[in-house]
């Protein structure tokens, strides 16, 4: 009996994905289902047994020189009714407060201490207070500099829109700024947006302070479980997505936790991963067909 599914999603630029690729996968997981195409040489459905959690590394190994990816779900519990996501590096490409330090001319100094705080290695809330005052001084014309920089990734937009076809609730929330998750909010049509709050002076420049408290993974895993709780939802019907050391609490709490392009302390503990392809592919895992999606 077929209780789980394994979906594969290539990089639609770089590799098709052909008949020999998806019989090579078949053939691992010892599956005789026929394959689902959810988009022509781009996503199929494999439906499979139990076992093929054990094989899903011997998968990505026989797929390791492709970049294709492949994510296993629970075929009864597939489409979920919450997203909760991380805004930076996930739903769009900057990290937008190393922007604002790029047009400071201190871009390497912070970005240095940003991915060291998204690799685990340093406390969120200290790095980000060490961060922060370091833009002490500069004027609130920065951010609207940054902005102009600001670009979505590739199916962010798509994942959002078609999800609340569905009748699923949207959440942004970022370790980052107001000023940016609002706009990207407004931007993807997220329901609601959380993030931390920059302070400023009577010049309205950056006091080098944040808005107390500091929302970090704790706060992002309340998040997610106070929306859970509100929807009257299974913690089945979650999906999380995130790729930073501080989105692991709510990945792990989620029905479904997605490292999108994850930090190595991120990917070593989270099963699900888009390493090559785009936001696409979170709805691929869901069943959703390329005929489903709601493009701009």
């Amino acid at each position: 009996m077929t209780s789980l599914v394994l979906t594969l999603v290539a990089q639609r630029e770089a590799t098709p994905l052909d008949t020999a690729t998806i019989a090579l996968v078949r053939d691992i997981l010892a599956t005789t289902a026929e394959a689902t195409v959810l988009s022509a040489g781009e996503a199929v459905d494999i439906p499979c047994t139990e076992s093929a959690a054990s094989k899903l590394p011997t998968v990505r190994e026989a797929l390791n020189t492709l970049p294709i990816d492949s994510v296993l779900t629970h075929t009864a519990t597939r489409r979920k009714k919450l997203l909760v996501s991380d805004m930076d590096s996930t739903i769009v490409a900057n990290e937008t407060l190393d922007d604002v330090a790029a047009h400071a001319g201190i871009g390497e100094k912070i970005a240095a201490i940003t991915a060291r705080s998204m690799n685990g290695e340093l406390d969120f809330a200290a790095s980000l207070r060490e961060r922060v005052a370091l833009l002490k001084g500069l004027p609130a014309s920065l951010l609207e500099k940054a902005w102009k920089d600001v670009k979505l990734n590739s199916g962010a937009r798509e994942l959002v829109q078609t999800m609340h076809a569905h009748g699923a609730y949207t959440a942004l929330v970022s370790g980052g700024f107001t000023f940016f998750t609002s706009k990207v909010a407004a931007l993807c049509g997220f329901d609601e947006n959380h993030a931390n709050t920059l302070l400023f002076d009577a010049e309205d420049c950056l006091t080098g302070a944040t808005g107390q408290p500091v929302l970090g993974p704790d706060t992002k895993l309340s998040l997610l479980e106070k929306l859970t709780a509100t929807h009257h939802l299974p913690a089945e019907a979650t999906l999380a997505i995130g790729d930073g050391a501080n989105d692991l609490p709510m990945l792990r709490k989620a029905g479904l936790g997605m490292a999108f392009y994850a930090k190595p302390v991120v990917r070593k503990e989270i099963t699900a991963q888009i390493n090559h392809t785009s936001l696409r592919t979170v709805l691929f895992a869901q069943g959703y067909p390329a005929s489903a999606f709601i493009k701009d």
